[in-house]
């Protein structure tokens, strides 16, 4: 696997299949090309197939950088929203990282729980955008200690 770019939490990567196979449910290929899979806790081993948003082809979706921050956001639970740079914030976020801000901790905690337990449900997807949003704002409150920047 090449290796393109790399983040804490983030790797991006190609595979040549034809010096590198592909085991199990993966299906490269499998709605054209590029094959877009994402790899997380909650998808384990076999990952996730990338879920368009638009019409447009899934690269020059991808191509344009609000869809691949909203993607990378999405897949790996995180957001750009944060108490350090709310400039990385929309309107819905702030006005959520300013109510979950002045509250303790341990209410942080049980809500982020509570978010994280919906998680795996159906939902459509600018509900599981706007859920993922929120727990990575909470998970960004909890490492700052609720309090401070991240």
């Amino acid at each position: 696997m090449q290796t393109y770019g790399k983040h804490p939490s983030v790797s991006f990567g190609d595979v040549n299949l034809s010096e590198e196979q592909i085991r199990g449910n993966h299906n490269p290929g499998a709605g054209g090309w590029p094959t877009i899979r994402y790899f997380n806790k909650a998808t384990g081993y076999e990952g996730a197939a990338y879920t368009k948003k638009t019409d447009d082809p899934m690269c020059t979706e991808l191509g344009k950088q609000e869809y691949m921050d909203a993607y990378v956001q999405e897949a790996a639970g995180v957001s750009l929203c944060s108490n350090a740079d709310k400039a990385g914030c929309d309107a819905k976020s702030l006005a959520f990282l300013e109510k979950w801000t002045a509250k303790p901790a341990a209410d942080q905690a049980a809500q982020l729980a509570r978010l994280e337990g919906m998680a795996g449900g159906s939902m459509k997807a600018e509900l599981k955008e706007w859920l993922s949003k929120r727990v990575g704002i909470l998970k960004g409150l909890a490492s700052a200690g609720g309090k401070d920047e991240l």
